[in-house]
C-alpha cells in the first residue's frame, strides 16, 4: 500500500469533478489485491447497481488490509453515504496502516 495525502485525495477529487476519486478507488483496489484482497474488476464501477456491489467488495478489501481496524460495513457506509469525506477517512486509516507496517500481509506480492 502507498501512503497518500488525505488533503490531496479530497482536493484532486474536487478539482477533477470526481474523476480522481474513481482513479483513487481503482489504484487502491489494485494495491489491496496485491495484499491478498478479493476484489473484482474495477470496470464494474461504470455499471449501475453492480457498482454498489463492487463498492461492497472494495470495502471488504479495506477490512482485509487494515486487518479489521476498519470493518467492511463501516468502510462501505463511509464511502456510500459520505462520499468524498468517507474517502478521506478511509485514506487516513490506510495511511495509519502503512505507517505502522501493520498492513503488510505475509506472503503477499510487493507492489512495484
Amino acid at each position: 500500500m502507498k501512503e497518500r495525502s488525505v488533503v490531496g485525495v479530497v482536493l484532486l477529487t474536487l478539482i477533477t469533478l470526481g474523476i480522481y476519486g474513481i482513479y483513487w478507488q481503482v489504484v487502491t483496489k489494485l494495491e489491496m489485491v496485491n495484499e491478498g484482497a478479493d476484489i473484482p474488476t474495477a470496470w464494474l464501477l461504470i455499471i449501475p447497481i453492480a457498482n454498489i456491489w463492487w463498492l461492497w467488495k472494495w470495502s471488504g478489501g479495506v477490512e482485509h488490509v487494515t486487518r479489521g481496524k476498519m470493518t467492511q460495513v463501516i468502510s462501505f457506509i463511509l464511502m456510500f453515504v459520505l462520499g468524498i469525506v468517507g474517502a478521506a477517512i478511509v485514506q487516513a486509516t490506510l495511511n495509519e496502516v502503512v505507517r505502522s507496517g501493520y498492513g503488510r500481509i505475509p506472503g503477499a506480492r510487493a507492489v512495484g
